[in-house]
């Protein structure tokens, strides 16, 4: 599935794949379940700054060992596997010191590269993740986005014991609070303007919800967590007075992550930041300990995946889920393409 254009799909046939022309490396995937990430959306309506047309969508991402070049040895033909999307340089400093999720030439399958909506994908075994065989497929295409959950909840020093705030029910929000709760948070609160998004994440688990377009967030906040307020705020609705509202309540020399994308870079309070001490955090996608922490959080039980696949579509429609999103947006979660 190739995107020529801004909400312009075209199927193209190419030939088949030969094993035997796979690197030592190397392996091959058929691929067999796909979901649609909010980014992809953007790409979608060519919103997304930093994608490159055309190009094979499809970064999250499930699928069966097909074949293996000689020198792999972490997984075998007929596992079920999923895998990073990220093409790295592995010599920048950030390469260097461990941080590649941020390389200095970061390219991303699905955005600046091919990514896997298509029937055989090649992956090196260094991307390579395995998936246990009792896991559902479809809940092994959710392994990436969960793993922006495991790398988020890991920026702050550690979660354990501390309150804390998300704002924004997306599916991103709704892992990042399930997965504060596995790391240990004392109390976690989700806020959206969504009435059915918040009651998404009480299905999975997440009691404290807020509608902040009919309550004021700090006059919920003060009655759920008294004086102890909270220490811990994830941004993950990509709107300004998120951002503004997290920084005023969170307590003095709290951290505040910023996990959402925002199509407009927002005003923010400088008195907040310098006087409070606040620690203003970035996270970007992760790294491969944050995707097996992801399997082990799922095949544990922690995490609740079934309540956010809202839609399925054949691959062949494919331009048709993403027209599906369009008119669906407060009731779409995760959206799947099943080859």
């Amino acid at each position: 599935m190739v995107l020529t254009a801004p909400r312009t799909i075209e199927f193209r046939t190419v030939p088949d794949i030969d094993a035997k022309s796979l690197a030592d490396d190397e392996i091959l995937i058929n691929v067999k379940h796909i979901g649609i990430c909010g980014s992809e959306i953007h790409s979608y309506h060519g919103v997304h700054p930093a994608t490159f047309y055309p190009v094979v969508q499809g970064h999250e991402y499930s699928g069966y060992v097909v074949a293996v070049g000689r020198g792999v040895k972490t997984v075998c033909v007929g596992d079920k596997v999923t895998a990073r999307p990220q093409l790295v340089c592995g010599t920048c400093n950030p390469c260097r010191r461990g941080q590649y999720n941020v390389c200095q030439k970061l390219r991303v399958q699905a955005f600046q590269a091919d990514g896997a909506g298509q029937d055989l994908f090649v992956v090196p075994e260094d991307r390579i993740v395995r998936i246990p065989d009792d896991m559902p497929l479809e809940y092994a295409a959710m392994v990436e986005p969960i793993a922006v959950a495991a790398h988020a909840t890991s920026r702050p020093h550690s979660l354990e014991g501390r309150n804390v705030v998300v704002s924004g029910a997306g599916t991103i929000g709704n892992l990042i609070a399930q997965f504060a709760r596995a790391r240990g948070a004392a109390r976690v609160v989700i806020t959206d303007v969504s009435d059915f998004r918040l009651a998404k994440a009480r299905e999975c688990g997440i009691a404290d919800t807020v509608n902040v377009a009919s309550r004021p967030l700090g006059e919920a906040l003060e009655e759920i967590f008294g004086d102890e307020g909270f220490s811990v705020g994830f941004e993950c609705a990509g709107v300004e007075s998120s951002v503004r509202s997290l920084m005023e309540l969170i307590e003095k020399g709290g951290d505040v992550i910023i996990v959402g994308v925002h199509a407009h870079d927002p005003a923010i309070s400088m008195f907040y930041l310098g006087e409070h001490e606040l620690n203003l955090i970035g996270s970007m996608m992760y790294r491969h300990e944050d995707y097996l922490k992801a399997v082990e959080e799922i095949e544990a039980g922690r995490i609740a995946l079934e309540p956010l696949i809202s839609n399925r579509f054949p691959f062949e429609q494919y331009d048709d889920a993403y027209k599906f999103i369009d008119a669906n947006r407060e009731t779409s979660m995760k959206v799947m393409i099943d080859l």
